[in-house]
């Protein structure tokens, strides 16, 4: 399949140049300011990009740190293009993640060399990521059951709140333009990957306290809500040691703020609104909707109805509004899941 290049850059005649250099082995599109790319890889994910770093409005370097904080683009191979840099600029550059640098005006020979192996380097990545993919997905999963494990009341926890995690972030992305590429098909699947390791940081929580039967006290519910920091910190820690593992970044995000409360009032940073990562605030209401239907050692599981109710009363205060509106056209799969989840628990 013949991959695509898109060459940004404000000089109109170095694009020209660097279009008629790869046209003969590549599909080129051009875009000549650094929101033009970004509207651009919105719509279509290039295989690599050739990225003047000297641009008026956004200069390279913005437009890399937008490229990474959307999950479906964060991996594009980058190679900066300047006609004027230094080594303090090639360092920033690789700091922010550059593949590689080009000066200008490209030789078409380095050009050509450049791009081909940055282009197999991309490919093979990929095949090792999913090679070790089942594997490593294995063993965190594994540790998340184990989590599980030692509260026996939430036992499928993990799993029910995925699905709910799946059937929001879906009905989300169809009902918000604004939020389809935020929730893009790869992002959203990292997201649900990561959602069984949102109570992560419990295991760092003492059995009196995270086995008690009946209510938490103060002293005790401080205790409790540490885990939102430590289940972060633990994420963070595995990221760090296998950061080709993309979907660990949300991991971490939902593990620190899946408690915490639109209003701002939730823990541990007390986050309001959009503050909140948008993965988290998916699993809020999944989280709430699972725990309150099923049965634990401190409550009788309530009905969907009334699991509904909560959802809708917490609106604006505990959860995202756009959140509640999703979940209200998809109410009758939540109840069709819980029905579902409830026997084969019985079987």
């Amino acid at each position: 399949m013949e991959n695509t290049i898109l060459i940004v850059d404000d000089n109109l005649s170095s694009l020209e140049y660097i279009r008629r250099q790869l046209q003969d082995d590549y599909r080129v599109i051009m875009a000549t300011s650094g929101a033009q790319a970004l509207k651009v890889c919105s719509k279509m994910r290039p295989d690599l990009i050739l990225l003047d770093i000297e641009m008026p409005d956004m200069g390279g370097f913005e437009v890399l740190e937008r490229l990474g904080e959307t999950a479906a683009l964060a991996t594009i191979p980058v190679i900066f293009l300047s006609a004027n840099h230094d080594v303090e600029t090639e360092i920033k550059g690789f700091e922010c993640g550059a593949a590689d640098f080009i000066a200008k005006p490209a030789n078409k020979s380095i050009l050509l060399h450049r791009i081909g192996h940055h282009l197999r380097f991309h490919r093979y990545q990929h095949m090792l990521e999913e090679n070790v993919r089942d594997l490593e997905g294995g063993i965190v999963l594994g540790l998340a059951e184990i989590v599980e494990f030692r509260d026996a009341s939430t036992g499928g926890h993990i799993g029910r709140s995925s699905r709910y995690v799946q059937l929001l972030g879906e009905t989300l992305r169809k009902q918000s333009r604004e939020l389809s590429n935020a929730l893009s098909e790869t992002s959203l699947d990292m997201i649900v990957r990561a959602a069984p390791l949102h109570d992560i940081g419990k295991i760092g929580i003492r059995d009196q306290i995270l086995l008690k039967p009946g209510p938490l006290g103060d002293s005790e519910f401080e205790v409790m809500k540490t885990h939102a920091t430590l289940g972060g910190e633990i994420l963070r820690r595995m990221y760090w040691r296998t950061p080709m593992q993309h979907y660990l970044k949300f991991a971490i995000q939902i593990a620190e703020s899946h408690h915490e409360r639109f209003d701002g009032t939730g823990y541990p940073k007390g986050l309001r609104g959009e503050a909140i990562p948008l993965c988290a605030r998916i699993m809020a209401v999944a989280d709430v909707y699972d725990a309150v239907t099923d049965n634990r050692c401190y409550h009788q599981g309530l009905s969907h109805g009334e699991a509904r109710q909560i959802i809708l009363d917490g609106a604006g205060t505990q959860f995202d509004p756009r959140l509640t509106d999703a979940f209200l056209k998809i109410e009758t799969q939540f109840e069709h899941e819980s029905r579902l989840f409830r026997a084969e628990r019985q079987q």
